[in-house]
């Protein structure tokens, strides 16, 4: 696993949009810029890009859960690959093996870690998906992080991002849905 760097980014949120007044939230983002060693190839067998998940995974979520100011409430996954990678290389990275060392770090996890990924180009952004790590019906925990990183993706990059919160958004309104879908 080759990193290029690593971005780490913190915002604690006071207000909503129209300034009201809110309960302060915290929330933080890694992102680490790999080489992708599939790039401009096509490969069947991506295991390698399952295990750089899951190391990932473990040594960035240690360090997102000591940048919030709570515990960590919400958590989302994203990955932005580079324009000669696929769409199948940021799934490799992101689903088979990082939820588990993410969901270790914050001492749990029943729901499903929201996530995205897409194919970009370089500066590109990339949404990266918040929902509740217990209560995947909490409307008021889901929620958005934009992220970029302005000399990322390179063509043969992919840009993992891993994200927590320690709150709701900013004066949520929806309320938690139903139990069942």
């Amino acid at each position: 696993m080759n990193i290029r760097k690593t971005v780490f980014t913190r915002e604690i949120i006071a207000t909503d949009e129209m300034g009201k007044p809110c309960d302060p939230i915290t929330r933080v983002a890694a992102m680490a810029i790999m080489r992708n060693p599939f790039a401009g190839t096509d490969q069947q067998d991506l295991s390698k890009l399952f295990d750089a998940g899951a190391k990932l995974g473990q040594s960035l979520a240690a360090e997102l859960v000591k940048m919030l100011d709570g515990s960590p409430i919400c958590y989302g996954k994203a990955a932005l690959v580079g324009s000669s990678g696929a769409m199948e290389h940021g799934a490799a990275v992101l689903h088979p093996s990082l939820g588990k060392p993410v969901r270790a770090a914050i001492g749990g996890g029943k729901a499903l870690m929201p996530s995205n990924h897409k194919v970009g180009a370089l500066g590109s952004s990339i949404d990266l998906p918040l929902g509740h790590k217990d209560e995947s019906w909490s409307f008021d925990h889901i929620d958005t992080i934009t992220l970029w990183v302005p000399d990322a993706p390179r063509t043969d990059e992919i840009v993992l991002c891993i994200g927590m919160s320690d709150g709701t958004r900013a004066n949520p309104r929806v309320g938690k849905g139903p139990s069942t879908s």
